[in-house]
């Protein structure tokens, strides 16, 4: 297995809690070349995506590590954007297909499409449905499924009049027990899963072109998204040019499940109007956000904030405090102790010890 690269533990001061208070912090970083894109959890592990190292495992009662990579030799790709996991696979999502780590007999296999043309293997975008045995395959064509049990695919052309960027999958989130929404690069669909989803009935789909998203934009590309009972959050890319410089605006979204929709972004606090990544633990929110540069054409990061969802009000974290060496946060996770930052040059592991920190991060 490779080498775990981590720095000595440290007592920082981070400003965090609502009430004005300070809370020690202990932090640690791991794998720190490796561009971390996503991370889902199954059971006492930690599981993220990486793009360049493969699939890294973390437990979190043994603290022990697991490398899934050509380099350790049991993986044959380690290029990965997403991940999904249930007690008997593990699924990674590639530009050339869905990879499937077969749990218990343990081997790899590939599952190439046929429906989407030329890129339609890329996968952007896995969701695990525990409830239905069911996993979700958002596709940068296509959207499918597979029945795991039976070990059965199904591929499904979403595109809404004619406009491709409705069949361009890019974020799969639940929504209590009987929802689905399925964000792409012109909206999100909000599928009743207890419905045919080959029925245009079982959901509905969201768009800037039909009032949802405030009109805001050319187009509104959906990156992240995290539901609550009282409503949902978008998150949105930033994608501008000096040619279309409302192509994508980016922001962030609340929707009130009625029809009203309000917008946050570099003017109501955060950082940059690109968003990476939501996390809500109780009536915080941590967002990772970022700028898109129109003329280099590239992102560019702007590190971690924290926003009351009740008011609003956002507050900038000092990353410096735990020495972090980029501000660009792809993913998030939080494990019941620990914050996990999922950046472009490792992993942070960030422990609060004030007990007032902690109560405040209870889901």
């Amino acid at each position: 297995m490779k080498k775990v690269l981590f720095v000595g533990v440290v007592s920082v001061i981070v400003f965090f809690v609502s009430f004005s208070a300070y809370s020690q912090t202990e932090y640690k970083t791991f794998y720190e070349n490796a561009n971390v894109i996503d991370v889902v959890t199954e059971g006492n592990s930690l599981f993220f995506a990486t793009y360049g190292q493969g699939i890294i495992q973390y437990n979190t009662i043994t603290e022990e590590w697991k490398v899934y990579s050509s380099q350790t030799g049991n993986a044959e790709n380690d290029f990965f954007y997403c991940i999904a996991v249930s007690p008997d696979y593990i699924w990674g999502g590639a530009s050339d297909g869905l990879y499937i780590y077969d749990r218990k007999r343990d081997f790899w296999k590939k599952r190439k499409f046929s429906a989407g043309g030329e890129y339609g293997n890329w996968i952007r975008a896995l969701y695990y449905d525990q409830s239905t045995e069911t996993l979700w395959i958002g596709r940068f064509s296509y959207l499918s499924r597979l029945a795991v049990k039976k070990q059965k695919y199904d591929d499904f052309d979403m595109t809404v009049k004619k406009d491709d960027r409705t069949n361009n999958f890019k974020v799969i989130k639940p929504d209590g027990p009987d929802h689905i929404w399925f964000g792409c690069e012109a909206g999100a669909f909000y599928y009743d899963k207890t419905q045919d989803i080959e029925d245009k009935n079982s959901y509905v789909f969201y768009s800037n072109k039909q009032n949802a998203f405030r009109g805001d934009g050319d187009y509104v590309a959906v990156s992240e998204i995290l539901s609550d009972p009282n409503g949902v959050w978008f998150g949105t890319e930033e994608f501008i040019s000096s040619e279309k410089p409302r192509f994508n605006i980016g922001g962030l979204y609340y929707f009130n499940r009625k029809a009203n929709w309000q917008r946050f972004d570099t003017r109501t606090g955060l950082p940059g109007n690109g968003i990476k990544a939501l996390l809500k633990t109780g009536k915080k929110m941590w967002v990772s956000a970022y700028e898109f540069e129109k003329e280099s054409k590239t992102e560019h990061g702007k590190g971690l904030v924290m926003m009351d969802v009740i008011s609003g009000k956002v507050q900038k974290i000092d990353l410096d405090q735990i020495k972090i060496t980029t501000l660009l946060i792809n993913t998030l996770s939080f494990d019941g102790k620990n914050l996990w930052l999922g950046t472009d040059k490792g992993l942070w592991k960030i422990k609060f010890t004030n007990p007032f920190a902690e109560w405040s991060l209870k889901k």
